[in-house]
């Protein structure tokens, strides 16, 4: 560890110093201090109730089988108190900041709790002054939890860097957002990553049901209840959020009492619940996941995927011109000329909604969706694109030969400008057979029309084409 003294900063008075949670059921840790307990508020029945029911243990944790199950790393470095530097990477309601005052339960560490939207560098360093000394008395480590740390710049994310590395802190950061691109690459490379996922229907299920017999810190005394069928329908509307099932159950449950029922039916949970609020958001990972699922599946002539991608995209509020756009792009890029309609089509969905607007452009651009999805692909022009490209960066400005270029000025023929140019009209097959490109560049081929719709036509005509070419040049030799 490096020398405390290199974080000598001034303390922040011990009344103020964060408190550690009482440790969970079978947990390892020695419990806090009585005074410590003393100044944690008691629960009031006032908090909502996706608050009250926060799990006290891993066993509480409803979902995240994968990075919490039994001989997992993440749940072994919990249970034996030996937890790294970490970012919890998931979307809303999956369970990270539960998991952080799990931890906050379980281990012997002072457990921080610090937002990234209401501190800055300065409480960093206060934090970090109090880790040192509490490091020099007690020989224990303190466990700072940043949720949200990726709204911290990369000014403020690097503060972390010299604690973290020295081991005065162990950072647990949370984020919705992908943290190799929210997270600074130094500390992220300090830092281990948990993918927590969305909660799968029956997690929230399991997590409805139990808040309705809960009688301590759920809803059990109000003798409420509720049949797995609208348990799965609210978990539907949830949409993988913990917080808004629970949200949802309360709010359903509050509409029983007010309509004097005991059961929370179809019509309690309509009138008290709204459609799902989509995980989607137009800057952030989840529009680069639907995103590329849209493109892949219209690729993968799957018309069914591509139209439900779609649907994702502008049920969660994306610009139908942003869905234009890209489907002009894959027009010309996956379809090209297999089938060259493709490109109308897709251009004439940009201009559909251009003149309806929404809801309405939603129907052609529906059409102009399956009809990419299922056209012949071929990728052969962009690829022809990409390898011109190529060429053109490897040789640089190669001269245009005398033959094909123009002649506008008297003078310009004397120098042999358009001089030996044949006109393809004049020959039979409208075809010549001379070379046009620089001497360099003579005989390259880039474009490979490929054996699918329209292009098999292509790849036909000039397949003869370029065998008449090559004996044209033979011939010229």
């Amino acid at each position: 560890m490096k020398d405390p003294d290199l974080f000598d900063v001034p303390r922040r008075p011990a009344s103020t110093a964060t408190s550690t949670p009482e440790p969970g059921a079978g947990a390892r840790a020695a419990a806090p201090a009585p005074e410590a307990r003393a100044r944690e508020p008691a629960p009031s029945g006032r908090e909502p109730l996706a608050e009250r029911l926060r799990p006290r243990t891993l066993d509480e944790l409803v979902g995240q089988s994968e990075a919490l199950g039994p001989g997992g790393f993440l749940r072994a470095a919990i249970e034996q108190d030996e937890l790294p530097s970490l970012i919890l990477w998931g979307p809303p309601g999956c369970g990270k900041t539960s998991l952080a005052r799990v931890i906050a339960g379980l281990t012997r560490a002072r457990f921080v709790p610090f937002s990234a939207v209401l501190s800055g560098v300065k409480e960093v360093r206060e934090v970090v002054a109090e880790a040192v000394g509490l490091w020099r008395r007690d020989g224990r480590k303190t466990i700072l939890f940043v949720d949200e740390i990726h709204r911290f710049n990369k000014a403020q994310q690097d503060a972390f860097l010299p604690h973290v590395e020295a081991g005065t802190i162990t950072l647990i950061g949370a984020t919705t957002e992908n943290p190799f691109f929210e997270v600074t690459s130094p500390l992220l490379s300090r830092c281990r990553v948990a993918r927590l996922v969305p909660l799968s229907e029956s997690a929230l299920a399991d997590l409805g049901r139990r808040a309705l017999a809960d009688p301590e810190r759920g809803l059990g005394e109000r003798g409420i209840g509720a049949d797995d069928e609208v348990l799965r329908a609210i978990a539907r509307a949830a949409d993988g959020d913990g917080r808004r099932m629970l949200n949802l159950v309360e709010a359903a449950a509050d509409h029983a009492r007010r309509r004097g029922v005991a059961v929370i039916d179809r019509a309690v949970l309509e009138a008290a619940a709204s459609g799902p609020t989509l995980r989607y958001d137009r800057a952030y990972e989840e529009h680069y996941n639907v995103v590329s699922a849209f493109i892949k599946s219209m690729r993968g002539s799957d018309p069914d995927a591509a139209t439900y991608y779609a649907v994702r995209m502008m049920e969660g509020g994306e610009d139908p011109a942003f869905l234009c756009r890209r489907m002009i792009i894959f027009a010309a890029e996956d379809v090209g000329n297999a089938d060259p309609r493709a490109l109308q089509v897709a251009v004439a969905a940009k201009d559909a909604f251009e003149y309806l607007g929404m809801p309405e452009a939603a129907i052609p651009i529906a059409q102009a969706v399956t009809y990419l999805a299922t056209a012949p692909k071929s990728n052969a022009s962009y690829a022809a694109l990409n390898a011109a490209r190529a060429a053109v960066r490897e040789t640089g400005s190669l001269e245009v030969p005398l033959h094909v270029r123009n002649a506008p000025a008297k003078g310009m023929g004397d120098l042999g400008y358009g001089q030996g140019y044949r006109y393809p009209h004049e020959f039979e097959g409208h075809f010549s057979g001379d070379d046009y490109l620089p001497d360099g560049l003579v005989g390259s081929v880039w474009y490979e029309p490929a054996d699918a719709g329209y292009e098999r036509t292509i790849r036909e005509r000039l397949a003869a084409w370029r065998a008449a070419r090559d004996a044209a040049r033979g011939g010229r030799r």
